[in-house]
């Protein structure tokens, strides 16, 4: 038996906030992302939520044992799902593949109280640029829904534990994007 797989679209795009061995770039369809109100984070989350005719880009990665333990904390505030028969991936064996997301009645569109962390949103482009080059970063900004959502520059003191030292191109990268959509910045 193989082990199980997930499907990343945020920060698990980001192999250097894993130690997941075994990581292939991948496609999931029938979905898209969408930044959602958190009242446990005070904050945005990003999520995957269900739309028949989308796709989002990201990395399956397995996990040894189907250990979910550690996964399953690190993602607390959502539910797997299957996703097997929706990725799209370069394994040349049939998978078993699990996608994380929120329930949409208890984490509703944000507002303007719940910003999106910069420095969460720095880790997610650092990995989608390893990962998909400048066309992986702008597809992330011009599909991903609830960029009405102030983003909070806490890039001088990270709030996200996982956060990453960015290299200029990199940080560039999301200012631009973040520029290209109209976003608006609220320092900390």
């Amino acid at each position: 038996m193989s082990d199980p797989f997930f499907f990343g679209y945020g920060s698990l795009v980001n192999r250097r906030t894993h130690a997941y061995p075994e990581a292939h770039p991948a496609r999931v369809t029938g979905w898209r992302r969408a930044w959602r109100h958190s009242k446990r984070f005070d904050r945005c989350l990003l999520s995957a939520v269900p739309a028949p005719d989308d796709y989002i880009d990201g990395l399956i990665a397995s996990v040894p044992g189907a250990d979910w333990a550690a996964l399953d904390e690190r993602e607390g505030a959502y539910a797997r799902h299957d996703a097997s028969h929706a990725v799209t991936h370069p394994v040349a064996r049939d998978l078993d593949i699990a996608i994380y997301a929120v329930d949409l009645a208890t984490y509703p569109v944000p507002g303007d109280d719940h910003p999106i962390l910069m420095s969460y949103l720095d880790v997610v482009i650092q990995g989608f640029h390893t990962e998909f080059g400048q066309a992986g970063v702008d597809h992330f900004f011009e599909t991903t829904e609830g960029w009405h959502a102030p983003v909070l520059d806490d890039r001088a003191a990270p709030v996200y534990p996982r956060h990453q030292r960015l290299a200029a191109e990199e940080t560039a990268l999301v200012d631009d994007g973040l520029a290209r959509i109209g976003a608006r910045i609220v320092r900390l």
